[in-house]
């Protein structure tokens, strides 16, 4: 982690940037990381709202909010977001100007005359840990493939007082730039933002060209042993509270296992629980969604839920009943509060089973960075799916 020094380090992909410990706003490491203040959300340098007159945005998110799930996917190198109307303002009313920041830079990337000047994008996401942030790259607005149409959306949404309002959906592709230069950085204040030498040249050809090259990060396959699928520590705390809500109650723990699977894979659309008595294996089926409107297919699904302790791991039997049960173009996934045994991990890996597994450890891991603290778990727990 780099907490000191701040004003001279570079922008290093997935490399953690710490402020202070005072437990206030001057936590927070990005005005002596990049010079923007310390409020939330977008921040900036120079004039906003319109591209022309903007030196740099800056986008954190702490994907942490289950009403607008934030998501990046580090396969594909795509990074959604969603904008700041969390209210019933009208769509553009926003604090700060937000939503006219975020859709002037869409409108811009889709101007048939590539201006001479565009402001880099800077993503960062919370940690969890204090105030520190994690570099998550420079971005552009738009993704391959995808038109004015599905990269900026305006989707609707009901407020608790059942009031019906819009906010932005946005889709932005991160570029394969593994760092962002410090001196490029001080050239940015400067607003020689295209004419600086350190400016890299990938997001230099999508300014000039629109040319997309996509920070693509496959993933290494392995069957992870039961001590990479327990969390230790005060991290365990977290999968324990799960376990124990639903111990006595597997039923619904298939529920919560459902909105678990949803944090992993937003495009979830449709779920169906089976019944008690009808399971044989499918705790839940569903439609996972691949694409965007118009263009769209749906991919169905079979889940299983396995509420275990994490003495107790997954075993070959459950894992070949799942499998079997999947139809052609179908997939699995399988949630367990415990570990998959090594035999049942190998099985799924070496046979290349169409197969999601989301062990101890990942709950963990995601509930502790949506939800920051066990009380706000164990809230959470109260309204999706109560025991």
């Amino acid at each position: 982690m780099v907490d000191r020094g701040l004003e001279y380090a570079d922008l290093v992909v997935d490399d953690v940037y710490g402020g202070s410990r005072s437990g206030n706003a001057s936590d927070d490491p990005l005005p002596s990381l990049i010079g923007v203040d310390n409020g939330a959300g977008f921040r900036h340098l120079g004039q906003r709202p319109n591209v022309s007159t903007l030196k740099l945005i800056s986008l954190k998110t702490s994907f942490s909010d289950v009403n607008w799930p934030d998501s990046l996917d580090r396969e594909r190198g795509l990074f959604t977001y969603y904008g700041d109307n969390h209210g019933t303002r009208e769509l553009h009313d926003t604090p700060r100007q937000g939503n006219l920041i975020l859709r002037n830079p869409f409108d811009e990337a889709h101007n048939s005359r590539c201006s001479l000047h565009f402001p880099p994008i800077l993503l960062f996401g919370n940690t969890g840990t204090y105030r520190d942030v994690q570099f998550l790259g420079l971005a552009v607005p738009g993704a391959e493939g995808m038109g004015s149409d599905d990269d900026l959306v305006a989707v609707w949404r009901t407020s608790s007082e059942q009031c019906r309002f819009q906010n932005y959906r946005a889709i932005f592709t991160v570029l394969d730039v593994p760092i962002v230069a410090r001196a490029w950085i001080n050239d940015i204040k400067l607003g020689r933002i295209l004419e600086s030498p350190h400016a890299p040249a990938v997001w230099l050809d999508w300014v000039r060209t629109r040319r997309l090259k996509a920070l693509r990060s496959k993933p290494i396959i392995t069957v992870r042993s039961k001590q990479m699928q327990i969390p230790d520590g005060a991290l365990r705390t977290y999968v324990d509270l799960v376990y124990n809500t639903y111990k006595s109650d597997p039923y619904a723990f298939e529920r919560c296992a459902m909105e678990i699977a949803k944090m992993f894979l937003p495009d979830i659309h449709h779920d169906e629980l089976t019944r008690p008595w009808r399971d044989g294996g499918r705790d839940a089926t569903g439609l996972y969604r691949i694409g965007r409107e118009a263009g769209a297919i749906d991919v169905e699904f079979a889940l299983e839920a396995k509420c275990y302790a994490t003495t107790t791991g997954v075993g070959v039997e459950a894992v070949s009943r799942l499998i079997s049960r999947l139809r052609h173009r179908q997939f699995g996934i399988l949630v367990t509060t415990s570990y998959l045994h090594g035999q049942a991990y190998k099985e799924v890996v070496d046979d290349g089973h169409p197969v999601v597994i989301v062990a101890a450890r990942d709950i963990a891991e995601k509930l502790q960075s949506r939800f920051g603290s066990v009380e706000a778990v164990r809230d959470w727990l109260r309204t999706v799916a109560p025991s």
